[in-house]
Parts: structure tokens; sequence; C-alpha cells
């Protein structure tokens, strides 16, 4: 079995879940062009949030077997100034999910209270997982307008890249390179200029090695697109793109497929993410994520954003992937790790979504959501 990160089984309006909220009925507005993309201001300083919120009515895609183990990072990246991390601890929840329906519908539920602070009133991901053209703007614009009214940055997911998984679980995204530029192009219409972070395409790059070496290329080719296309239409929005996790390849040989998909490019990009939907401790990712960067090349303001939703213990020994027991939450969501290069520790995966195990794919399991709050 291929491995992957992530894996989406439930997705879109078909199913009755929606990547995001609202139906985002009628037709969307012109695409932006593509010219040059400036550089990010750094984020105003706030003052700290109050407790924050969760995410969105999106099933974020389950975690995958892990992939052939790799050399551990170095952690030095000695002589390359970076970036700081950006001062703005105020990440946005968005007020429709599973977690936050299941906390509605049962408040006498014994393990409420747990799953609610815990899980419900944290900041996640806003998943986009189906490919619908028709809609995509406007569903962007409404939680990217909802985290700028509270004066949060939301976190988006684009995940509609063709060839999704390697027609794995997750099989499924745009009908073909042209197509997805297009469903990007009015994605990237919704952004506006508020402060946004956007995790492009999660194991689009570290999952490759199933394409031929022309669909590799075009698959490439829309990545970078896309990071320019982003930049340009969101002057404050910030691009990470796929580095796998410390447990699949070696930094060297993920920096350069990075490079290949536009990684290395300030027009395209702002950095790296790693460990979606998985288990990996931080240190590791930190270390891990550090090797790439500095294999990587490109300016120095290249950073990297760490998922922690479900890495509080690190990854089983066994390689178990689906759910595994004994798992427990990381750390909070925040854009301040006081860690040099490391941008943000996130909940791309929200917890308690899960994997196919301890409940359907994809759906909001309360009694893992529990076990890994406690």
């Amino acid at each position: 079995m291929v491995a992957a990160a992530s894996v989406v089984v439930a997705v879109g309006t078909a199913t009755g879940m929606m990547s995001a909220v609202g139906d985002g009925r009628g037709a969307d507005e012109a695409r932006p062009g593509v010219t040059s993309s400036p550089r990010l201001e750094p984020l105003p300083v706030v003052p700290p949030p109050s407790p924050s919120p969760s995410a969105t009515r999106s099933p974020s895609p389950t975690a995958s077997p892990e992939k052939k183990a790799s050399p551990k990072a170095s952690a030095t990246g000695a002589g390359k100034k970076r970036r700081a991390a950006p001062v703005s601890t105020r990440l946005y929840r968005h007020p429709e999910s599973q977690v936050l329906d299941w906390v509605r519908e049962h408040p006498d539920d014994p393990r409420r209270a747990v799953i609610e602070s815990r899980i419900a009133d944290r900041p996640a991901a806003v998943w986009f997982a189906d490919y619908s053209p028709d809609s995509i703007t406007s569903r962007v614009r409404a939680v990217v307008s909802g985290g700028a009214a509270q004066g949060r940055v939301p976190v988006l997911v684009p995940y509609a890249v063709p060839d999704r998984d390697c027609g794995g679980h997750s099989q499924g995204g745009a009908p073909d390179p042209a197509a997805y530029d297009a469903w990007i192009d009015r994605f990237a219409a919704g952004l506006g200029d508020s402060e946004v972070i956007v995790i492009l395409e999660p194991d689009a790059i570290a999952l490759s090695e199933c394409l031929s070496a022309g669909q590799r290329a075009d698959r490439f080719a829309s990545l970078a697109r896309a990071g320019r296309v982003l930049k340009e239409a969101g002057p404050r929005a910030r691009v990470y793109f796929d580095a796998g996790h410390s447990g699949w390849n070696a930094p060297a040989e993920q920096a350069a497929l990075l490079r290949q998909a536009g990684a290395a490019s300030a027009a395209s990009s702002d950095g790296v993410f790693s460990n979606v939907s998985n288990f990996h401790a931080t240190a590791d990712e930190i270390a891990y994520d550090r090797a790439v960067l500095d294999a990587l090349g490109g300016p120095p303001g290249l950073g990297a954003v760490i998922d922690t939703s479900r890495n509080g213990n690190g990854a089983p020994s066994d390689g178990a992937w689906c759910d595994p027991a004994g798992r427990k939450l990381g750390r909070t969501p925040t854009l301040s790790t006081g860690e040099a290069g490391i941008d943000a520790y996130l909940w791309v995966k929200l917890p308690g979504e899960s994997d196919g195990c301890k409940g359907a794919p994809g759906t909001f399991t309360p009694s893992y959501a529990y076990d890994l709050a406690r």
C-alpha cells in the first residue's frame, strides 16, 4: 500500500459533508491574473486571544500508513538567517464543524467538557477538498471574511490536485491540470487582502512517485503556478508547500522535489509544512523541517509550519496509522512558536475525525476524540 500523510474519504456536498461552510450557489468572480508576487509584510502585533476557536464543517483527511524511515534530520541550520516567527497568536476557529455539532447536540455527555475545552475551542484548518469551481470563490471568501471580522488568521487547505492520493482512498481532485489551474484561480479570488495561511495540497509533492515523469512535471508546474496566483491575489497570504514528514523522504530528497514545485521561490512560497494528519513528534519535525529548508535553499525568509494535532505522544513504534491507540493532542495551535524558522504549530487535521478504524473515515468519533484529549 502506498503511504500518504492524509486520506479523504467523505468530501464535498454530494456526501452531505461540506469542505467549507456555505453552499456557494451562484457564479464566482473573474479569476486573478498572475504577475509578480509581493513579499508579505510582517503580521501585526495583536493581544493574545481569548480561548481560541476550532475548525470547519469539512472532514479533514485521515492519516495513512508510514512510509519508509528516513535519516534523522539535522537540527543545526547553522549560518542561515531566517524570518522570525509571526508575532500574532490569533488563529481562527470556524464556527461550524463536526466537533462543534457534536458538542451542541450532546450537552449531557460526560465527555463533553473535555472535548469542548481541548478540541472544539481550538482553531483548526478549513479544508476545501471537493472540486467545485462554481462555489469555491464564495466559500473561500466566507471563511476569510469570518477570520478578518474577528482579527484572526484562518488556515485554508486547497486539496483538489489531479490524481490526488495516487488513486488511494482520497482519490479525486480536478480532472486535469488545466481544470485545477482554473479552480486555483477561483480559490485565490476569494482571498482578498486579509491575513491567511494556505497549506497547499497535502501529499502532492511527497506522494508523487506514482506519477509518470510527464504527470509529475505537470503537477509541479501547477503547484508553482498555484503559489504565484495565491500570493498575487492575496498580498498577505502565506503559502506553504508539502514536505511530507520526518519518517518519509530524506530531507535532501524532499527538498529536490520541492524545488521542482516552486517552493524555493519567494514569488510562490513562504516555506514548507509537515506532519499533516500524522503523528511524528514536534522535535523530530522541527529538526526535519530545518534540514529540508537548508537543503532547499531559496530566500532566507522561508519557514515551516507543523501539524501538531495528534502528535503529543509521537508516532507509534509499530508504524500503525489508522487511529492508533495511545496518541494524544499535540501543542496548541499558535503563530508564535519561539523556534527559529518554525512559523506555526497548526491543527491541520481536526482531532477526533477518524482515519477509519474507530469510526467511519472522515467522521467525528467522540470516543477517539476523548482518548486524544484526556
